[in-house]
């Protein structure tokens, strides 16, 4: 079995290598080819860290627990590529190699060759099936991971797709049909593995927030209706941010400051009082004040909210903020040690290949 960096000690440091996404084994065995693909289904990594400074975005996976989730489940690290879904699914066909796949995150129907795979569960698919994951039935995002990590060309230590800028993925930009993907092959013999969904954390709740740094160019009445009020999602949602709609929130003077950094979970509030949260594709500067940051323990709420789902936001110190990120570090190597291995890794044989089989032999034939 291969060696994940997974942190045991609950430290918070980052693992030497994490802005390379290149521990991933590098031989290209199999290769996936998009037969279809939603609206934004992208490849996505732990995210291009270290180049902010450069005016180059982070990206990287949005919800970054059901992301390491799905590359646990297929023994990948930490920051192996995967295929990151947004409301719609994907389908895809084992041109070359054989597979050996996870699908962790918003609920959603998955299948392979019309056979049903259950969420939580990696599974194998040999050369020629056909890998179908429909629409997220709740949540907004899922994950899609393939053992030795998805070997597109790495672009600045990251193989995370930002579309604004047209880096990172195999192009640029999200995945469409008749593009090939090419993947690292699965161990011999194949280990699948399997957990309980109910072991996620939930990603539902108020949204936890540290005030400022621009806090103080708003009312105290500015700041108790952000707290007080319920916000929903508008149809303006991305990687970039979301736009929310409500209460208006009222600054004590202009709402203009001289640009300065952007961080993931920066909720800003421009002239119409409206909070913009901004996320994994941030621009890396703004000029709109900052009422709030939110915690990286709860960005994956913000994440998996749909347009039209309510927000409601609650103030922590810093603090308090770094007990909850511990808890939550802690919580998902919980998790991880919950993951066990199957009893049985093969998959059903569909009515409609049963004449493959060797009724004498016991072995399918190709």
């Amino acid at each position: 079995m291969r060696s994940r960096r997974r942190n045991t000690t609950g430290s918070l440091k980052p693992p030497k290598q994490a802005i390379s996404s290149q521990s991933v084994r590098t031989s290209v065995n199999s290769v996936l080819e998009v037969i279809e693909a939603g609206p934004l289904s992208t490849i996505q990594d732990r995210g291009r860290l270290g180049y902010q400074r450069f005016g180059i975005s982070a990206s990287g996976a949005m919800d970054t627990v059901a992301f390491r989730v799905a590359n646990a489940l297929v023994d990948n690290d930490d920051d192996a590529a995967a295929i990151e879904m947004t409301l719609a699914g994907v389908t895809l066909k084992i041109s070359e190699g054989r597979c050996h796949l996870a699908y962790v995150g918003a609920p959603a129907a998955i299948s392979v060759d019309g056979v049903a795979i259950e969420p939580c569960t990696s599974f194998i698919a040999e050369e020629g099936s056909t890998i179908t994951i429909g629409a997220m039935r709740s949540g907004l995002r899922g994950y899609l991971a393939v053992e030795g990590g998805i070997l597109s060309e790495p672009v600045l230590g990251s193989r995370a797709t930002h579309t604004r800028s047209n880096i990172g993925g195999l192009d640029g930009g999200p995945l469409r049909a008749g593009q090939r993907i090419p993947v690292g092959s699965p161990a011999d013999p194949v280990i699948c593995r399997e957990l309980d969904p109910k072991m996620l954390p939930s990603h539902l709740g108020a949204v936890r927030v540290v005030l400022g740094p621009q806090d103080d160019l708003f009312t105290p009445a500015g700041i108790s209706t952000f707290l007080g009020s319920e916000y929903r999602l508008s149809t303006k949602v991305d990687r970039m941010g979301c736009q929310l709609e409500g209460d208006r929130i009222e600054h004590a003077g202009d709402f203009n400051i001289v640009s300065d950094g952007i961080v993931n979970g920066s909720i800003q509030v421009p002239g119409t009082g409206q909070p913009i949260v901004l996320l994994a594709d941030r621009q890396t500067t703004g000029g709109y004040a900052k009422i709030a940051t939110v915690i990286g323990p709860d960005l994956r709420k913000v994440a998996q909210a749909r347009p039209g789902q309510p927000l409601r936001f609650e103030a922590v110190d810093a603090e308090a903020a770094e007990r909850i990120a511990r808890q939550q570090e802690w919580d998902i190597q919980a998790v991880f040690s919950a993951i066990r291995e199957r009893a049985d890794s093969a998959l059903p044989i569909p009515p409609d290949r049963w004449w493959t089989i060797d009724l004498l032999g016991g072995v399918a034939k190709a």
